[in-house]
């Protein structure tokens, strides 16, 4: 009986934690990749927002901790709505202008995730656009020392690398919601970030679940393919339940050397 107690407690303490608490911590996820061709260049990466109505809070939270990081480039990784339908979300007008406060020497850039897709991509796109938010949609952008590309996602779209990458001849970093599109992304890209998975939202020593066909291979973290860099990130929300297990929220700043 004893033990009995002991073990319901036990799962009170774990379905307190995973529901209020941990998804509800923000985490700053510190890398250093190697990566010469980019020396010198500070990126910060947050994607998987999804945003509720009531998240106000953790909405500008999340912006204040990724300006404190003083980026040279910010990156968001799509999934900014919550839900399947916009009466799940915060609006989107509302998130893109608490997007527009974000601060870096070259910007912000993001791509579109399902979840932007499934409420409506061009919306989202002109949202954020009015709020100097610039959109990588099989396209890219090229600054002096290095270039940023994005894909359009693979589960409401058409991801075009090789549309993405054309004209890219310096250092190019890719952007892509969903890290499936790996098998196609070409050795001379010098790292690329994705979100989507959440890092499985409940991790023991893996991911349990993952809405991958490569399962959890790029569930989360840094991963060095044969020569293909690519780093997941957690991601800073849930989705399907609301929860999270030993898979705190984080925005990732990134580092070359």
């Amino acid at each position: 009986m004893k033990l009995m107690k002991i073990f319901i407690l036990l799962l009170i303490i774990i379905f307190v934690w995973s529901v209020f608490v941990e998804p509800n911590i923000l985490t700053v996820k510190r890398i250093t990749v190697q990566a010469p061709e980019l020396k010198d260049l500070k990126v910060v990466f947050a994607s998987d927002f999804h945003i509720k109505p009531y998240e106000m809070y953790r909405l500008k939270r999340t912006i204040k901790a990724i300006n404190k990081q003083n980026p040279d480039i910010v990156l968001l990784g799509g999934d900014y709505v919550s839900g399947h339908k916009k009466g799940s979300s915060m609006t989107i007008d509302k998130i893109a202008a608490e997007f527009g406060n974000l601060k870096a020497k070259y910007g912000v850039f993001a791509v579109i995730g399902n979840h932007d897709g499934w409420q409506g991509k061009e919306e989202i796109i002109t949202e954020l656009k009015k709020n100097k938010i610039n959109i990588l949609f099989n396209s890219s952008k090229c600054f002096d020392k290095f270039c940023i590309a994005g894909v359009d996602d693979l589960q409401t779209g058409t991801p075009d690398i090789k549309k993405a990458l054309n004209g890219t001849e310096k250092p190019v970093i890719l952007l892509t919601h969903n890290p499936d599109i790996m098998s196609d992304v070409p050795y001379s890209v010098s790292l690329t970030l994705a979100g989507h998975l959440h890092g499985g939202q409940v991790r023991l020593h893996r991911a349990l679940v993952t809405p991958s066909a490569y399962r959890d291979k790029y569930a989360n973290g840094f991963l060095n393919d044969n020569g293909k860099k690519i780093y997941t990130t957690k991601g800073l929300g849930t989705s399907i339940l609301p929860i999270r297990f030993n898979c705190p929220p984080e925005i990732a700043v990134i580092t070359f050397d």
